[in-house]
């Protein structure tokens, strides 16, 4: 493809998922990834239903989200020394909806041949350079298997990470507001795999740990490492060092399929450092940002998949809208972005802000464990269910912590 209408930069699922939609309206579209083949990588794999729905809009049929998710009834947080309540996401075993979490392997090839069946050419083993903005075209500098390349388009879509070159390059990328938290991520064997395990989320002493039943006979591990005392421990005693503090600090429970201690890993442990990202604006003239490269969250709400597919179907638009000549369009995405996700990245951040307060966070674990609605609430707009304002309600807010 000599001029494509579009480049995107980043084949996970935003960046897999806007240039399927854009190929769909008949765009000449041009994906690249800097890796030649998939590999493991620090990223999201729980999601709420919310997610599978959108995933089921723009595409992805039935019998393949059967071969890339694991129904998970609930998500049970557990704050140790504290109490612990389940989260349903609105399904109480009778919608047929459950969460799921996801092999992402499975996940990111299914979207990318759903892309290249819509169209779409697919360049592995490419990586962006450089970019220049001209009077009509962009201009990217690649490095490919076989040397450094050009590529003219009229528009870059960046969807490549929390690292974003596209975003870099443009002078938006802000530090996150939470601080330089660190993730670790990693499977271990399953040898018990049952459909109807929950998902933990076990909160410590600065640190918190993600425990989530996916494909293969996996449970997917994510740690988050927010004290400035566990970094500390990370550079002393290296990632798989923390790594077994962490899970040796884990509660055991009837329906753990191991000895967290001593499970097997099965993957090299992947971190991301520092874990959030923000940005001063979503696109402009020449170039629009989808998934984590648009913003990201520390996941301890799990939002990063639902937002990631989201974003990705408001950019097709958006971006359609412009090519066609429609004025304002680019800005009414990031518009758009903003009013979507201003309540829920507020809830997020008060519920990331009582790890610094035990006080406030063993409160609000008590109130929750022992509040049907409460929880239920929390459930919804947590996994993208309900609208976020109904958590910061001023009730709301008085029955969890006064």
């Amino acid at each position: 493809m000599t001029s494509p209408d579009v480049v995107v930069v980043g084949g996970g699922p935003a960046g897999a998922t806007v240039a399927a939609l854009l190929a769909g309206q008949g765009r000449r579209i041009l994906l690249i990834d800097r890796s030649p083949t998939w590999r493991w990588h620090a990223c999201g794999v729980f999601a709420s239903p919310a997610a599978v729905a959108v995933l089921r809009r723009v595409g992805v049929d039935d019998a393949t989200l059967a071969t890339v998710r694991r129904p998970i009834p609930a998500m049970r947080v557990e704050v140790v020394g504290g109490a612990t309540f389940r989260l349903t996401y609105g399904d109480d075993g009778s919608l047929s909806r459950p969460a799921v979490g996801f092999d992402r392997r499975a996940l990111d090839e299914a979207l990318l041949r759903l892309a290249e069946n819509a169209g779409v050419e697919v360049r592995r083993g490419t990586t962006l350079t450089g970019l220049e903005p001209g009077p009509d075209r962009m201009r990217l500098h690649v490095r490919e298997p076989m040397g450094d390349a050009r590529i003219a388009t009229r528009f870059v879509v960046g969807a490549d990470g929390v690292r974003s070159t596209v975003a870099r390059v443009a002078g938006v990328t802000r530090r996150a507001r939470l601080g330089d938290r660190v993730g670790l991520t990693f499977h271990v064997a399953d040898p018990r795999p049952t459909a109807d395990r929950d998902a933990r989320m076990v909160v410590l002493d600065g640190a918190y740990c993600g425990l989530a039943p996916v494909p293969g006979n996996r449970v997917n591990v994510g740690i988050v490492l927010a004290s400035p005392a566990w970094r500390r421990r990370l550079a002393q005693e290296g990632a798989a060092g923390v790594a077994t503090a962490i899970l040796r600090a884990i509660p055991a429970a009837e329906d753990d399929p191991v000895n967290w201690a001593a499970a097997e890993r099965l993957d090299p442990i992947e971190g991301a450092s520092p874990l959030g990202h923000r940005v001063a604006r979503r696109a402009d003239a020449g170039w629009l940002l989808v998934g984590d490269a648009a913003g990201f969250l520390d996941p301890l709400t799990g939002e990063g998949l639902h937002r990631a597919l989201v974003s990705a179907e408001a950019a097709a638009t958006a971006l359609g809208a412009h090519l066609d000549g429609r004025d304002g369009a680019l800005a009414a995405y990031d518009r758009h972005m903003t009013r979507r996700f201003r309540s829920k990245d507020a809830v997020t951040n008060l519920i990331q802000s009582f790890l610094d307060r035990p006080v406030l966070l063993h409160r609000a674990a008590s109130r929750l464990a022992r509040s049907d609605s409460l929880r239920e609430t929390m459930g919804l707009v947590i996994g993208d269910l309900a609208p976020a304002t109904r958590a910061l309600e001023p009730g709301f807010l008085a029955r969890l912590l006064l």
